[in-house]
């Protein structure tokens, strides 16, 4: 998978995929994550990339010149599944989207700043529309990290036990069931004894129930989708 990221804060976002599973994904050859910044692309000879918007509205705009220009020199190397716009106003990003795009072969993830972005983009170069939560943000710099991290760890070989992938929260639509390691006990708090047991079909249905409990208290609406 190839992930391109267009932002106008390049700086904000290159250390953020040096780490940790996004690094060693890279370095296993599973994953390329492109950082572009946004102001190579305009042809402003202040380097600027955005104006004030048409009708006296406050704030500025991110212009469509330098956003087409990127776009348009990326799609002259290579084919796009999607062109993503991280927005407050799209549609909100959960697992189930995540294994999604997990499947694709090449993704551009524009970031959005400002006061917003001319619309003509969304109408005419934006293919997918991503919001990671009903509140704003300063730029779409932090979206953009949670997405691709999201789906970079779905590759199959980048984290070492796939199955752990699998079990993580919202998979099946549940919350995941509480997890112990080592000691047994500590402090006098005692790990579940159905953990030590050894028994893995009675494990397995401690963690189900488990799992359905937590999701019942804490995220009743998951269940709806069922």
């Amino acid at each position: 998978m190839r992930i391109d990221i267009i932002t106008v804060l390049p700086e904000m976002l290159e250390t953020f995929f040096e780490y940790s599973i996004l690094k060693r994904a890279q370095e296993k050859g599973l994953a390329e994550i492109v950082v572009h910044n946004l102001r190579d692309y305009t042809t402003n000879k202040h380097r600027k990339v955005d104006d004030y918007p048409f009708g006296g509205e406050a704030g500025m705009v991110m212009t469509i010149q330098p956003i087409d220009a990127c776009i348009s020199a990326l799609k002259k190397e290579r084919d796009y599944d999607e062109v993503i716009f991280t927005s407050p106003d799209g549609e909100t990003f959960d697992q189930p989207m995540a294994n999604q795009l997990s499947l694709l072969e090449n993704v551009i993830i524009l970031c959005g700043h400002y006061k917003g972005i001319d619309w003509r983009v969304r109408e005419h170069l934006v293919t997918k529309e991503i919001s990671i939560g009903d509140y704003v943000l300063t730029g779409g710099e932090l979206p953009a990290a949670v997405i691709a991290d999201a789906m970079v760890r779905l590759i199959p070989g980048v984290i070492g036990d796939e199955q752990s992938a699998l079990s993580d929260s919202f998979q099946d639509n549940l919350l995941a069931p509480p997890v112990y390691s080592r000691p047994a006990e500590y402090k006098g708090w005692r790990v579940p004894d159905i953990l030590l047991s050894g028994h893995e079909a009675k494990i397995a249905e401690w963690r189900y129930d488990q799992a359905l409990e937590r999701t019942r208290r804490l995220r009743p609406d998951l269940l709806e989708k069922k």
